[in-house]
């Protein structure tokens, strides 16, 4: 852990060094996703299978792509009631936020009578990518594909990568039929998201692509944008906790560890004006570390990606949190009404001692899949409005049309559109 002081000649250099944020792909990764997306372009599924047996070890076929019926009958039947039970709470947390966060039809008159408003409608089919890797996402399952179920999005299609077997975890193959997927896919990585945006003989195309990733996975969402929509690009987990003197600091170091054992590029930053809970804080951290099992991934964030700051001030602290744009802020201050409202920029905010990260991740009802890398300045978390699509209504009666057209007429004057200026002037005139 990197320990940082206000007080020091160079603060502000390290500061902006590890708090300013934005995320720039490698030319590496750019040149690696391309050259996916362009083999899936042209060879379809033969790409998908050379694709997955390069990097998942599967020898896999076009039929077994797809998770069949019996695979998912089979997964169900090894999930225990306990689990059941687990999934449904979080799932029925995350499908009544979503439907209330949708978007409702409206309609209004506008000066001159006409009615105008906006429709929402869910798309028709939509892909979600849930990562593998070194465990089985189940809360991603949920925290995604619940969201295009709650909006009425009729064909939903999720890919996540498989074992070396062919086979992808029973426990997500569960989750996903509880969230609502209604096809689902053994494919992972860049190629994962170029099937779903450019279509294959087996994986029909979809209109929007949802869910987090790695780098590649990210960089192909982003390569892929204006073929198909996409929600974000949620790159590495990041967390940043700011906190005066009332903060916990057991409870923080296990925020800070449960936010390290992600493993990988993760960031986590810890800010505070207080020098005697930085100092608990750190010695927390090292304490509880020692009694965890994913030792590695632990060890690597917190030498490379973990930083502990005093700050001069909580409002310091709250400007270098909106220049890092957290993907997750947690917000312990005794103030908290009051400088609440100067932050500007974040996925997520968990306020007070009792809201921990790991609540969000799994159970709460905001989906967990938010902005990362800076893009928090811009963009929100997944929202189940993001599975609409909204459409402009213009009714315009008679009355209103006899108001409207020499406004009409005037403005298509002034950009030289004579055809515009008739379209309306034809309506009205005898």
């Amino acid at each position: 852990m990197r320990v940082l002081s206000y007080k020091d000649k160079n603060f502000p250099r390290q500061a902006k060094a590890f708090f300013s944020r934005r995320a720039e792909p490698s030319a590496e990764v750019r040149e690696v996703v391309g050259a996916v997306i362009e083999a899936v372009r042209k060879r379809g599924d033969a790409a998908l299978l050379e694709f997955t047996q390069r990097f998942d070890g599967a020898a896999l076929t076009a039929r077994t792509l797809r998770v069949s019926e019996p695979e998912l009958a089979e997964a169900a039947a090894q999930v225990d009631a306990e689990t059941r039970r687990v999934l449904a709470a979080a799932h029925a947390n995350v499908s009544k936020f979503a439907r209330k966060s949708l978007r409702k039809d409206w309609s209004m008159k506008n000066a001159q009578g006409a009615e105008v408003g906006e429709i929402f409608q869910p798309f028709q089919r939509v892909g979600v990518y849930v990562p593998g890797g070194s465990a089985p996402l189940v809360s991603t399952a949920i925290m995604t594909v619940t969201l295009a179920a709650a909006a009425g999005v009729p064909e939903i299609v999720a890919c996540s990568p498989c074992s070396a077997e062919g086979t992808v975890n029973p426990h997500l193959l569960y989750a996903l039929q509880l969230a609502g997927a209604t096809e689902i896919y053994k494919i992972g990585g860049a190629q994962a998201i170029a099937a779903m945006a450019l279509g294959t003989r087996t994986i029909p195309s979809v209109v929007k692509v949802f869910g987090p990733g790695n780098s590649y996975v990210v960089e192909a969402k982003r390569q892929l944008f204006g073929t198909v929509a996409v929600d974000l690009l949620p790159g590495p987990s990041e967390v940043l906790i700011l906190a005066d003197e009332t903060g916990n600091p057991d409870w923080i170091a296990a925020d800070i560890l449960a936010q390290a054992e992600h493993g990988g590029d993760s960031l986590v930053g810890f800010l505070t004006d207080s020098v005697k809970l930085l100092g608990k804080v750190r010695a927390a951290v090292e304490k509880q570390a020692a009694t965890l099992s994913r030792q590695a991934p632990l060890k690597k964030v917190l030498r490379e990606g973990c930083v502990l700051a005093l700050v001069e001030s909580m409002e310091q602290g709250i400007a270098l949190s909106n220049d890092f744009a957290p993907e997750h802020l947690s917000f312990i201050c005794r103030r908290e009404a009051e400088l609440l409202t100067r932050v500007k920029t974040a996925g997520a905010i968990f306020l007070g001692n009792h809201s921990p990260v790991a609540v969000g991740d799994f159970l709460a009802g905001p989906s967990h899949t938010l902005p990362t890398g800076g893009a928090g300045k811009s963009f929100p978390g997944l929202m189940a409005d993001m599975f609409q699509r909204r459409t402009s209504i213009v009714r315009i009666s008679p009355e209103a049309m006899a108001k409207s057209a020499p406004l009409v007429e005037k403005l298509a004057g002034l950009e030289g559109l004579d055809a515009h200026a008739r379209s309306a002037a034809i309506r009205v005139r005898k």
